[in-house]
């Protein structure tokens, strides 16, 4: 087994080999505004250091968000390419789950991430393995009687201390932690989530109303 992992729904360009039994290489980078320019040379350098040929991989692990639309669709678009072009499957995982599992806490505790528009994408988990509710977006002070009390993961969580005040890393998800997730579920022959994004709401750029007509008639 050769799992390439890749996530962009957050502001992490974020990249890992897994072999089935360790992560053999991970890159992240965070940069909001460069999914496109950044991901493919991440994977080129990866696989170099690695030693490692693209043709080798078995499956490609993908985070399907929820994320904004635009850095979203890159890892989810390059995730589909690479299936297609070398025939292996594409697996897709909640890049919440993600965040859960490389947080290693025990017990109840929420992952938010940062969903712009003052608001957070999240979930709840009863440990760093199983999700209990969500994921969905809202605004922090309108979940803070649902999630008073518990520990917190991710960078929404960061962002508003009012209602996330214990709050852990990481900050952003890893492919390391994706590919370690997807390598432990298929070895006990569990099936994997459809690579299909988590949009959770429509994205912020819009066909303008009521716009004036230019062409000639």
């Amino acid at each position: 087994m050769l799992l390439l992992a890749l996530d962009t729904a957050t502001p992490a360009v974020t990249v890992a080999l897994h072999d089935g039994t360790d992560v053999i290489a991970s890159s992240s980078q965070v940069d909001a505004r460069r999914h496109g320019e950044l991901l493919l040379p991440a994977v080129d350098r990866l696989l170099a250091g690695a030693g490692r040929s693209l043709d080798a991989v078995t499956g490609i692990v993908v985070g399907v968000g929820p994320g904004p639309y635009t850095g979203l669709r890159v890892g989810l678009m390059t995730a589909d390419t690479f299936g297609l072009a070398l025939g292996v499957p594409v697996h897709g995982l909640c890049t919440l789950d993600g965040l859960a599992y490389a947080s290693d806490l025990e017990g109840p505790f929420v992952v938010a991430t940062d969903a712009r528009r003052k608001e957070v994408y999240w979930a709840r988990y009863t440990d760093s393995r199983t999700r209990i509710s969500g994921p969905a977006v809202d605004r922090p002070a309108d979940i803070a009687d649902e999630v008073a009390g518990l520990p917190s993961v991710g960078a929404g969580a960061l962002l508003y201390p009012d209602t996330f005040p214990e709050a852990h890393e990481p900050e952003h998800v890893s492919a390391a932690a994706l590919a370690s997730l997807a390598a432990e579920r298929l070895a006990r022959g569990e099936e994997l989530p459809a690579p299909r994004p988590l949009y959770l709401r429509r994205p912020d750029a819009q066909v303008p109303k009521n716009y004036k007509v230019v062409t000639p008639k």
